[in-house]
């Protein structure tokens, strides 16, 4: 009886455990769908708007649009899959676009000051982790307080005024291409946005540690058992999503070039969004980069297409609201319908 151990199918640890077929077959009919839907929606805005919707360029600047997102959505990823949330990422943002101006109107040099806001952004994940750990508090109510707490701290360290600071090449990261660029095909943002995708993806698939998210947003208690150090691996979920809502950050200075204390209110809502519609499930255990990927794509395409046909922000909200309400209620058919199956 002293040499019992858990079952072999509950163990968690090794990266090379095979999924399951269906599961596989269940994930990728998921960023298939959410595929569909973004072809559907990008095929309606250019039967209205054919002369400047499906153009070489709107799509150039369809990517721009949906880095910063779509970035803050991969760390998000991994939070939601190991069954947390973050609602602070928005003032994570603030927070270290604040910090890149002010490193740079120090007189630092442009690549400082990016690594400078990086790492206030994972610094902010991992104290956001620790909270959560430590107090043993829900995510949600911890990162609601940080949400605060941040916003403060962003508008204290600007004296509740923008930084105007020189960008020093950093607006060239997610600018527009010049007609000798258009090799490139799109800016090196869009290309960053591309690599850190690629790495969560993997990451997520391919390693012990993104095994160990999976099973600790499955099922907490049994990955305890297991042996998988649940509380490191939420530390260092929070902290690598902290570190890639800084790159996120980064972008957005590279947009706007100030260091403004206000932005990026309500962005934790749009990343969120983004993850949901790409089929991340907000009970845990579930998401994929590609899928929040694609749904960052999708509530990026609205917005522009609203644009192209003037439609009211107002109406453009209404739709991506209406579009997550309807994510989440799939995603709870699917689940009861599992749960229905294994019952059976």
């Amino acid at each position: 009886m002293t040499q019992q151990q858990a079952p072999a199918t509950l163990d968690y640890r090794s990266p090379t455990t095979p999924t399951p077929l269906s599961q596989k077959v269940l994930g990728w009919l998921n960023v298939v769908g959410t595929f569909a839907a973004l072809l559907l929606v990008f095929g309606f805005f250019s039967v209205m708007a054919p002369q400047s919707f499906p153009t070489a360029q709107n799509i150039e600047t369809l990517a721009r649009q949906t880095t910063t997102v779509a970035i803050g959505a991969m760390g998000m990823t991994l939070i939601i899959v190991a069954g947390g949330i973050d609602l602070s990422v928005g003032s994570i943002v603030a927070l270290v676009v604040v910090v890149i101006a002010m490193v740079l109107q120090a007189g630092a040099g442009p690549w400082i000051a990016a690594v400078a806001g990086i790492l206030t952004g994972a610094a902010c994940g991992l104290l956001n982790g620790l909270l959560i750990t430590s107090l043993r508090v829900v995510p949600f109510i911890v990162t609601l307080g940080m949400l605060e707490a941040l916003r403060g701290l962003a508008t204290h360290l600007a004296h509740e005024q923008p930084i105007y600071s020189k960008p020093q090449g950093l607006q060239k990261i997610i600018a527009a291409l010049g007609p000798a660029e258009r090799w490139k095909i799109f800016p090196a943002g869009v290309w960053i946005m591309l690599v850190i995708v690629a790495l969560t993806a993997v990451l997520l698939r391919y390693t012990r540690f993104g095994r160990h998210v999976v099973a600790v947003g499955s099922n907490e208690q049994t990955a305890r058992l297991c042996g998988i150090p649940v509380t490191r691996v939420k530390v260092l979920v929070y902290t690598l999503g902290g570190l890639i809502t800084g790159i996120a950050g980064l972008m957005q200075y590279s947009r706007l070039t100030i260091g403004d204390p206000t932005i990026a209110q309500g962005m934790e809502l749009d990343i969120i969004a983004a993850v949901v519609i790409g089929g991340g499930s907000l009970s845990g255990g579930e998401g994929s980069a590609l899928g929040s990927l694609i749904g960052a794509a999708i509530m990026a395409t609205i917005s522009a297409g609203g644009s192209h046909l003037g439609w009211a922000n107002s109406t453009q909200r209404i739709i991506t609201g209406a579009i997550i309400i309807v994510a989440v209620a799939l995603d709870q058919l699917r689940h009861r319908t599992a749960a229905a199956a294994q019952g059976d």
